[in-house]
């Protein structure tokens, strides 16, 4: 299954980015929610743990997800998340890629129809390793912008667009909006220079780097603040609810409060 491969791949760029950290470093706050790079790595780490034990320890895995959901429903989810992974900083970075590099190669054998158990409804092997690949490279993104790195992206990065695509209808959905009859015309060109298109041009049309897009979609970035083009009252209504992720309702982010800062809290 290729797409654990591109997991393995997203974290590793991740993990880069965060290998000359000093433990100081991972406690500074992000764009997100005031989170801390430390936050960041817990949640990956936590949920990451939950997906690996979606295979084959769906007792342990109903037994943690039981306190993940009575902590999401009185907002304690977070509390939640810190209780259960006791690393932080440096010891954090580690524990957290050791389990990616452990879990790709075993994920990457499996079936990827396989059923998997998860929040709601069960989910292919594909689908759950895609997710997860998809929450590394959208909160992979505040840790970027927080030390002021330039990911350098990959066509990997496809895999999150097709789920934004696959997601119209939920981001209509989870907003109480009508779902539209047909997707807009995708024309998004991929980090390496390929064009890839979806859609019908009779609904709209969403024309620039694929990049962007997969921003919009989880909610990294402002519409206004990427090089989309946006043409047509569909087009326009799915890009300013797009959500590509499960759970309640969010609103994207304001223009101008995510982007990459100038300065780095790398040390050296």
């Amino acid at each position: 299954m290729v797409e654990a491969g591109d997991f393995l791949a997203e974290s590793e760029a991740l993990h880069a980015a965060v290998s000359r950290l000093q433990d100081a470093d991972f406690r500074v706050q992000t764009q997100f929610k005031n989170w801390s790079i430390d936050d960041v790595l817990v949640h990956l780490h936590f949920w990451n743990g939950m997906a690996d034990l979606s295979t084959g320890k769906e007792a342990a895995f109903r037994r943690v997800l039981d306190g993940a959901m009575a902590g999401f429903r009185d907002g304690s989810l977070r509390a939640f998340e810190n209780g259960a992974v006791g690393e932080r900083g440096a010891a954090l970075r580690e524990a957290w890629i050791a389990r990616v590099r452990e879990m790709a190669p075993r994920w990457a054998a499996m079936d990827p129809k396989t059923r998997l158990p998860w929040v709601g409804p069960t989910m292919s092997a594909r689908s759950s390793i895609t997710a997860r690949q998809m929450e590394t490279w959208a909160h992979g993104f505040e840790i970027f912008d927080c030390l002021g790195i330039e990911r350098e992206e990959g066509d990997r990065v496809r895999n999150i667009v097709v789920l934004g695509v696959n997601t119209l209808a939920w981001s209509h959905e989870v907003h109480g909006l009508p779902v539209p009859e047909s997707m807009p015309k995708l024309e998004l060109t991929a980090p390496s220079g390929v064009l890839w298109e979806f859609g019908d041009p009779d609904a709209g049309r969403i024309a620039g780097p694929a990049v962007d897009f997969a921003a919009v979609v989880t909610q990294t970035r402002a519409l206004a603040d990427t090089g989309l083009n946006v043409e047509g009252a569909v087009a326009r209504n799915w890009m300013a609810h797009a959500q590509c992720f499960a759970g309640a309702r969010e609103a994207p982010p304001a223009s101008g409060t995510r982007f990459r800062r100038s300065a780095t809290t790398q040390t050296g």
